[in-house]
């Protein structure tokens, strides 16, 4: 059989993409899966699509596409669609004459046996364009019936009247869809997202972190989460909220954590993705939407073996949790209600590890193979109803049309022999030739890698078998900068069929300058390098993680680059003071942290100095030493704006310790230890009283001072 799923531009990256790619890699294990994509917009797909998956593109809207294939100039892109509202119209979504065309031209001569529309517009175009009898026509339903505008709800009621079936996300929503529209013939049923489980290590609970993603939109509502935070942040400080995502509410939600004083509490963390890495650090979830379609955000922390809090809202949330055992189900926009269910699993660690073990058994519910068979069984159901209406059940064979192609392709011309080279005798001497070929000429090495950390900070590189071959390989780290001798790691070969080649990487035994460092697998027969792609750069076991004792002190964090690479961030120095607590108070700014790679002696009179970029005056201040590595010291409003003097621009001091008065070794203050690769872009803290701490891009603490801070 083959399937066929309209996207509208399967090049971005979404849930409903995402989801798609997700059950159209299930399908293809036992079908001919195609994914045509309305429009093209870069080369690539920005999420993963299986390799059994075909992706046919019909409007090319590449910026540097080849003027031959280009469709960027083509006068109908400015004519409005004959069937789509223009409501639908909006954004980075577009239907117009050429669309229609396109969509019509695919739809008249696709040997698909089942055609999926994923969006609205594709459904009515479906509806419209589609060639009714020659295969089943499925419309999906990925938000909600009552959440679309009128217009669009109107066409989309009045296409879904002529497809074969129309899928929902939850079955609550599908019986809206009954209420609706009774008396249609179109069978209306819930098949819910499929979610694979995830390739990294689950949670081990242990962290005090919580954590929520998604879009920042109003209807996820997050201000309801970060004013919960308020209560729970008052009763267990130790506790870290971290919200990933990013969109148009970011602003907002910066003002109120901010107002609220929740910013050494709460963290923005922007996009992360692969999300999955970001569950399994988390003891907790948090989902506090006024209203979800499916809620694949909590499929995937139950993956990861995180429970959830959600609130109880139409439509998906209840079909997924169970309450009391995998996760727990508030009211909706109920701030105390959250509070309550977050402080409930922050405060009986046994429930919450035991609904963590059952939020992964849960999850397998949601599994590709599952939804896969479960669309089988509509495929199969609607048919067996054509059937007994009469119709032929379509037959896969040579005589059904050829897939759409868009653009003709140029032919190959090949030299290909009719028969074999003379008899078998005569070709005994090409095979001995081909067999000693292969044995000269070595498979290229392609190496994809996760990176994890265990609870003592030794970190593994998991080589995946299929991209490297050969012996004696090695994986090295070359600093990106500094350009000199490589550090090298054995890779040692795969204990079972299947099994990833692996390297340690030994933060005791292996000292790595700081700065960035690159991956790269190299065969060591022929000298063969090749850098390693990124599958997962897993960062658990560095939260609660601390730096080895003595000095120098050392921290690495594994991370995966913007174009897709295994990289490890590593910070090198004879001594570090790392700024714990970061908090504005009445009087100054005060900070409190801890001493790595030194000491305070019984009689230390460590300072803080301040050292300005600029005109302005350096000053210091003492700090107290708590014990021989914890310190605290404060500083002043007054000094600070004392010492900026009368310039008119602001001014900025990058902030050292010193273990004594007389010390002339600063020690540099900042923030290193833990996961996160950027602090200065997620660290964020207000101005108070005209001044601002931050962290510069080697996360050393400064702070800043202007008169028109206020």
């Amino acid at each position: 059989m083959k399937i066929a799923f309209l996207l509208h531009n399967a090049y971005g990256i979404g849930g409903t993409i995402r989801s798609t790619f997700n059950l159209a890699g299930a399908l293809a294990a036992r079908h001919r899966v195609e994914i045509v994509s309305l429009i093209r917009t870069i080369d690539t797909p920005g999420l993963p699509l299986p390799a059994t998956v075909r992706l046919t593109p019909l409007i090319d809207q590449r910026p540097g596409a080849p003027s031959e294939s280009s469709d960027l100039g083509n006068p109908l892109l400015k004519q409005p669609s004959a069937h789509v509202p223009d409501a639908e119209s909006r954004g980075t979504v577009n239907f117009n004459a050429l669309t229609d065309q396109r969509l019509a031209a695919y739809l008249a001569v696709t040997d698909a046996d089942v055609v999926i529309a994923t969006r609205p517009g594709l459904v009515i175009c479906l509806a419209a364009l589609g060639q009714e009898g020659r295969y089943l026509r499925i419309g999906q339903e990925h938000r909600l019936y009552e959440t679309h505008r009128a217009e669009i709800r109107t066409a989309c009621d009045a296409a879904l009247a002529r497809l074969d079936a129309n899928t929902s996300v939850s079955e609550a929503d599908a019986r809206t869809h009954r209420d609706r529209l009774p008396g249609i013939p179109t069978l209306l049923t819930g098949l819910p997202n499929c979610v694979p489980a995830t390739g990294v290590e689950p949670s081990d609970g242990n962290a005090k972190l919580v954590v929520a993603a998604g879009r920042l939109i109003p209807v996820k509502r997050y201000d309801l989460l970060v004013a919960a935070w308020a209560t729970v942040a008052a009763k267990h400080p130790d506790w870290h909220l971290r919200i990933y995502g990013r969109g148009p509410q970011a602003p907002a939600l910066r003002r109120q954590i901010d107002e609220l004083g929740l910013a050494g509490h709460i963290t923005m963390m922007g996009a992360h993705s692969p999300i999955e890495t970001e569950w399994a650090k988390g003891s907790i979830a948090a989902v506090t939407s006024r209203e979800e379609s499916f809620g694949m955000t909590i499929v995937e922390a139950m993956h990861c073996g995180v429970p959830v809090v959600a609130t109880d809202c139409p439509h998906g949330p209840g079909e997924i949790i169970t309450p009391g055992r995998d996760g727990l189900l508030v009211p909706v926009g109920d701030t105390d209600a959250v509070a309550k269910g977050l402080l409930t699993l922050i405060e009986d660690e046994p429930l919450r590890r035991s609904m963590g073990a059952a939020a992964r058994v849960a999850a397998q519910r949601y599994a590709p193979p599952r939804m896969a068979a479960a669309y089988e069984k509509l495929f199969d159901t609607l048919f067996t109803a054509r059937v007994a209406a009469g119709a032929p059940r379509p037959v896969p064979g040579p005589d059904r049309p050829r897939s759409f192609v868009p653009r003709p392709l140029r032919a190959l011309s090949l030299s290909v022999p009719a028969r074999p080279f003379g008899p078998p005798a005569d070709r005994a001497p090409r095979k001995a030739f081909k067999s000693t070929v292969k044995q000269l000429i070595r498979k290229p090495l392609r190496p994809v890698a996760s990176c994890r950390v265990d609870a003592d900070g030794i970190m593994t590189v998991l080589v995946e078998p299929a991209g490297v071959h050969g012996t004696g390989l090695w994986l090295t780290l070359s600093h990106r900068r500094d350009g000199g001798a490589p550090v090298r790691v054995p890779l040692r070969p795969p204990v079972a069929p299947g099994a990833p080649w692996t390297a340690t990487l030994d933060r005791g035994a292996i000292d790595l300058a700081e700065g960035r460092w690159d991956a790269h697998v190299v065969r060591s027969s022929d000298e063969v390098r090749r850098r390693v792609m990124c599958r997962f750069a897993e960062g658990r076991g560095l939260v609660g993680l601390e730096p080895l004792p003595g000095s120098p002190f050392s921290w690495w964090i594994p991370y995966s680059t913007v174009d897709g690479y295994l990289a490890l961030r590593a910070w090198r120095r004879p001594a570090h003071a790392e700024a714990r607590v970061i908090r504005a108070e009445a009087d100054g700014l005060t900070v409190e942290g801890t001493l790595h790679g030194a000491r305070f002696g019984p009689d230390a009179t460590p300072s803080a100095v301040a050292t300005p970029r600029g005109a302005a005056l350096p000053f210091t201040t003492g700090v107290t030493a708590l014990d021989a590595t914890r310190f605290r010291f404060t500083l002043p409003y007054e000094r600070i704006h004392a010492a900026r003097g009368d310039g008119t621009g602001t001014t900025h001091w990058d902030l050292t310790l010193r273990k004594t008065s007389d010390a002339t070794t600063a020690i540099r203050i900042g923030r290193v230890v833990g996961d996160i690769l950027d602090r200065h872009t997620t660290d964020l803290y207000p101005v108070t009283h005209g001044v601002r701490p931050y962290l510069g891009k080697a996360e050393d603490l400064a702070i800043s001072c202007a008169p028109h801070m206020t």
